[in-house]
């Protein structure tokens, strides 16, 4: 501001009504002083020009504090500063530490691990690049000298201006640095640390000359940089040499502001997982567990309402003793499914579209019931009214292998050549109950014959496409056609399995991949999501559903809007669930 007359700068602002775009808000840890906090100006400013809104972040150890401001913030960037409390990490200080800042370490550790539980797109420099390693399981050396005896150091703590740059760094090809800066670039440095394990989350993607580590980032493809220089100082020498990192970060923060403001705004859904299959380590939803893909801490970090849990069961022996074991299974499983929620605070079992769009405006997350394979039922059609009163919304017809009611797309001996007689019972009995057909794990034969003999619209709760992968649990295009012809909708999956031929891991590029693919061939109404969680459905990217909010960035980087994005995350799910149940579209 040139003028020093407040006034001058009101009647600027005051003259024409504002008329600014939403800028993402940038969260800063700042250092802790003789007075408190203290925020380097280079910081500040870099974030202003990139287009984002700063502020500044205290050390607190205050819970609402931390979580309040983690709910505002679209992006975070962790300042340098002193050396961490090598205690907090489980280790013991060595002689050549230098100057700790024990207000920042716990707070800002916290802070770091929660922003990247929920996705929030996070740059870290000098300090905040060992922050963030030591935050997300890696380890840093204490110090250079001391640490890495056997090597010829460089000088990393330059007694030039701040924002001179004192020495080399070259960077892996294709990583993000690489992109923003090149493959060579030059830096200024400050420090005597730096990280020495990136740990399972990061991978280091530049060095310096000794070979000491200048950059990290996700190994996940989760919008996550840190760098060992002081990029901030550029600014302050007017050298744009720097700008990408921070244009980077806000234009990352601008994306996961716009995808939490659709998932605030839209009913999500993912209509399988098989959490329940891990009931018995005793996870409780309401709890967050390493173990699981799926509870209410990632579902509120994903931004995800509801979700549909499978009582699952292996297809098993057919012997009328077996076939009643695993009814009374599918039984026990809903059972347990409904005390776990029943027992939490949060969520709430719904059964109709009508609960579940009643539970999202009071703020609560849903469950629904699905039994996956008819197995469950035995040879006694009845249990379907059975299941569809303990709350149950769709069965899916088979799993891997035939059993009584139809053939299998896998380990099938084309026992029926699609329904058997009892299938086809079995359709017009879940017609008239009002409950969904699933038609994933069923043969193409079983496929086509439940679209003929089925009344009312099925689902494929967790299918991809194969044209992109040539399974025989996807849907070819045909079937994808034909399913949006009878009024029906197919999930993506995120099995790698089914997302990706040959070597090498599917990632979530793969999952976007096969959406846009269903999407073009079966159209934006009949396309959904269905993740597969904890039944071995999960790629890089899209490990958990705390990541479901990344699949939103992604997406809507191809270009979908809020408009397509409202089918896919569930409405088109939930219109066919509507005419299953029902008969008719849903109408709040």
């Amino acid at each position: 501001m040139s003028s020093l007359d407040y006034r001058t700068h009101y009647n600027i602002i005051t003259d024409h009504y504002p008329n600014h775009p939403v800028r993402p808000l940038i969260g800063i840890t700042g250092n802790f002083g003789d007075k408190g906090l203290e925020l380097a100006e280079g910081y500040y400013r870099s974030i202003e020009q990139a287009g984002g809104i700063p502020i500044a972040i205290p050390a607190t150890e205050n819970k609402a504090s931390i979580l309040g401001l983690l709910d505002r913030i679209d992006g975070l960037l962790l300042s340098g500063g002193g050396d961490i409390n090598p205690l907090c990490l489980g280790e013991e200080p060595i002689a050549q530490l230098r100057s700790v800042c024990p207000q920042r370490d716990v707070s800002e550790l916290l802070i770091t691990r929660l922003a990247y539980d929920r996705q929030i797109p996070i740059l870290g420099i000098c300090r905040g690049t060992q922050v963030l390693t030591a935050a997300l399981g890696g380890k840093i050396h204490q110090d250079l000298q001391a640490c890495l005896p056997d090597t010829e150091i460089l000088k990393h703590s330059q007694e030039m201006p701040r924002h001179a740059v004192s020495h080399s760094v070259e960077a892996e090809a294709g990583s993000l640095v690489a992109a923003l800066l090149g493959e060579k670039f030059f830096v200024n440095s400050f420090h005597h640390q730096a990280v020495s394990e990136a740990g399972p989350e990061l991978r280091i993607t530049a060095r310096a000359a000794d070979g000491v580590a200048e950059a990290v980032e996700s190994k996940a493809l989760k919008s996550v940089l840190g760098v060992q220089w002081h990029p901030e100082c550029f600014i302050l020498g007017n050298d744009p040499a720097m700008r990408p990192l921070f244009g980077w970060l806000v234009g990352e923060a601008e994306s996961y502001r716009a995808a939490r403001a659709v998932h605030r705004e839209i009913l999500t859904l993912d209509s399988h997982c098989d959490t329940p299959m891990l009931f018995d380590t005793d996870m409780q939803l309401d709890q967050r567990n390493p173990h699981t893909c799926m509870d209410l801490h990632k579902m509120a970090e994903g931004g995800l309402d509801a979700v549909v849990m499978a009582a699952y069961l292996p297809q098993g022996g057919r012997t009328s003793d077996e076939l009643n074991v695993a009814t009374e299974r599918a039984f026990s499983l809903i059972t347990e499914i409904k005390n776990r929620v029943f027992g939490c605070y949060g969520v709430t079992l719904s059964q109709t579209p009508k609960q579940l769009f009643q539970a999202k405006n009071i703020g609560k997350k849903s469950v629904m019931l699905g039994v996956e394979n008819g197995y469950a039922i035995g040879r006694d059609i009845s249990n379907i009214e059975k299941f569809k009163d303990e709350g149950v919304v769709y069965m899916t017809l088979c799993h891997n292998g035939d059993n009584d009611l139809c053939d299998s797309a896998v380990r099938s001996n084309a026992e029926h050549g699609g329904l058997s007689d009892l299938g086809r019972l079995a359709v017009a009995e879940m017609n008239r109950v009002g409950m969904l057909i699933d038609l994933s794990h069923a043969a193409e034969s079983t496929f086509y014959d439940v679209l003929q003999e089925s009344s009312r619209p099925v689902c494929c709760s967790h299918s991809s496409a194969r044209a992109l992968c040539n399974h025989p649990r996807n849907l070819d295009d045909d079937q994808l056609r034909a399913l949006a012809a009878a009024g029906g909708v197919a999930q993506v999956t995120f099995y790698s399995g089914f997302l990706r031929e040959g070597s090498g891991e599917a990632t979530i590029a793969d999952a976007v991949r096969h959406l846009m693919h269903m999407i073009d061939v079966a159209g934006i109404d009949s396309v959904g999501i269905g993740s597969d969680f904890d039944g071995d459905g999960g790629v890089a990217g899209l490990r958990t559903a705390s990541e479901l909010i990344n699949f939103t960035r992604r997406l809507m980087a191809e270009g979908l809007t809020t408009k397509h994005l409202r089918k896919l995350w569930g409405a088109n799910f939930v219109r066919v669930l509507s005419k299953a149940q029902y008969g008719c579209d849903f109408r709040m």
